[in-house]
């Protein structure tokens, strides 16, 4: 059984958008939060985004105002809509929840799925 299964990366040009999608099982969205990190080759991973069981969101510096999350409750959905891509956030991303308390303005996510590969070229 797959708890939380992403979908929607892809290979964009520089500018471009792309969609991810998060499905999760109902006992893992279950009233919890959610959120999306990435990691790159040779990179430490980076905390995306969050967003609460109320909806309440979260973003780091480094994609503040380009990527947006979101969720669905009624489909056990969460998304990130990544506008203005750069070449930079090439990386594998994945959909994570089980937040954990940190020093920084994301949680810490104990839980992720197996994640998909966002490409983008200058």
């Amino acid at each position: 059984q797959v708890d939380l299964m992403e979908s929607g990366g892809g290979s964009v040009q520089a500018g471009g958008t792309l969609r991810l999608s998060c499905i999760a099982s109902s006992s893992i969205y279950n009233s919890r939060c959610m959120g999306w990190f990435r990691q790159a080759p040779g990179k430490e991973r980076e905390g995306l985004a969050s967003i609460g069981a109320r909806g309440g969101t979260q973003y780091a510096e480094a994609v503040n105002g380009r990527f947006t999350i979101s969720r669905d409750n009624a489909k056990n959905a969460v998304y990130l809509q990544m506008n203005s891509l750069k070449p930079e956030d090439t990386g594998m991303y994945y959909c994570a929840t089980d937040c954990r308390v940190s020093d920084g303005p994301l949680p810490r996510f104990m839980r992720w799925g197996q994640g998909t590969q966002v490409t983008v070229s200058s």
